[in-house]
């Protein structure tokens, strides 16, 4: 059919066209759309198959990527525990090193305090014999005064005779001179030389008493006994231990004053209970604290404010230095020093512990526990 309908076209153009070449013609239009269908779907296959080539190429490269970053990320972990368990290692060998020393000192602050007991002990032994031999020394002298009082009244001298019993009252208590106490003794009146219990040269229990408070209450005069050397104990046993050991060993180091100046610092607080700090440091923010004087040890408690509530570091001052016990290294020389350092770097590593603002006192006149009167 499609022949003829070939035919009759070309009859109509006027030409003779015979029935091979028809054929002919059929094949090369057909090979000719065969060949630009094969052409068109090989093109889509190879932009198909350079798609598919594509998509795999990334996958591979995400894969690889994602591997190289979980191997970076695994290495960086390990890399944190191994830093974290060398970190905790050295602040438990530092903690373990620093209990020893504070147990080997307050073991040799035990033997000086035995020692320094039994050389207070001798002393004291000392001294009561010293007083005993002062007391013999002191009857000799007034049985001289009585003598020379008796002489003088038969030659009517009695005016010139107080000089000579000085004399012989200072002549008789050089032993104190030596103890570096003076002890004076009032001296006796006429009429009390006309007494009979001095002119029989024997005081009364009221005398001795009497003349025993004179002595020791004079404001010219102290007693050996009166003034012992004060010894440290291991640990505080009392609050007016403490206020002592502050008055004589901290203040003279500047302990609770600012850097520059002669004013209290205003996070120093003095004498106060655990129970305070927490009241005080309540509605305060994170990194608020103050400074106590520690009732456990010969040294401080630093009381610091948190997000969820409070910690409290223990400082060491028994020695020439403050430390925190257990958890710092850093030795300062001054109280004040710890706390500017502790203001820059943390208290512990693993609670970050900064220093931030002062708790101030809520009293302008507060008296520190009597620390400075």
């Amino acid at each position: 059919m499609g022949d003829r309908v070939i035919m009759t076209e070309v009859q109509r153009d006027g030409k003779c066209i015979t029935q091979p070449l028809l054929n002919f013609l059929r094949r090369v239009k057909e090979a000719e759309i065969e060949k630009k269908f094969r052409d068109a779907m090989a093109k889509e296959k190879a932009r198909f198959v350079a798609e598919k080539w594509k998509e795999e190429t990334d996958d591979r490269k995400a894969a690889k990527q994602e591997e190289e970053e979980d191997r970076i990320r695994e290495e960086l972990k390990k890399c944190e525990e191994e830093e974290r368990q060398r970190g905790e290692e050295e602040i438990r060998q530092t903690e373990e090193r620093r209990a020893k020393e504070l147990y080997i000192s307050l073991k040799q602050e035990e033997k000086r305090s035995e020692r320094d007991d039994k050389e207070w002990q001798e002393q004291l032994r000392r001294s009561k014999a010293a007083d005993e031999e002062m007391k013999c020394k002191a009857r000799r002298a007034r049985d001289e005064y009585k003598r020379q009082s008796l002489r003088a009244i038969e030659k009517g001298l009695v005016a010139g005779l107080s000089g000579l019993f000085h004399k012989t009252h200072l002549n008789g208590s050089g032993h104190n001179r030596r103890h570096g106490a003076v002890i004076e003794h009032p001296t006796p009146t006429a009429e009390a030389s006309h007494s009979p219990a001095a002119s029989s040269g024997q005081l009364t229990s009221g005398h001795y008493r009497r003349r025993q408070h004179r002595r020791y209450s004079s404001p010219v005069t102290q007693s050996l006994t009166e003034c012992p050397v004060w010894i440290r104990p291991p640990r505080p046993n009392s609050r007016e231990s403490i206020i002592r050991w502050f008055k004589e060993e901290q203040r003279p180091r500047r302990a609770g004053y600012e850097r520059s100046s002669n004013t209290v610092a205003p996070w120093f607080h003095g004498i106060i209970s655990r129970q305070e700090s927490e009241i005080l440091l309540t509605n305060a923010a994170e990194g608020c604290f103050l400074v106590r004087v520690s009732e456990r040890i010969w040294g401080y408690t630093l009381s610091y404010r948190t997000t969820s509530g409070f910690k409290h570091f223990l400082i060491d001052a028994s020695g020439d230095y403050y430390s925190f016990l257990g958890v710092d290294q850093n030795r300062h020389a001054t109280l004040a020093d710890l706390i500017d350092f502790h203001k820059e770097e943390v208290i512990t590593t693993s609670g970050g512990e900064l220093l931030q603002d002062p708790c101030r006192t809520r009293s302008s006149t507060a008296d520190y526990g009597g620390l400075f009167l």
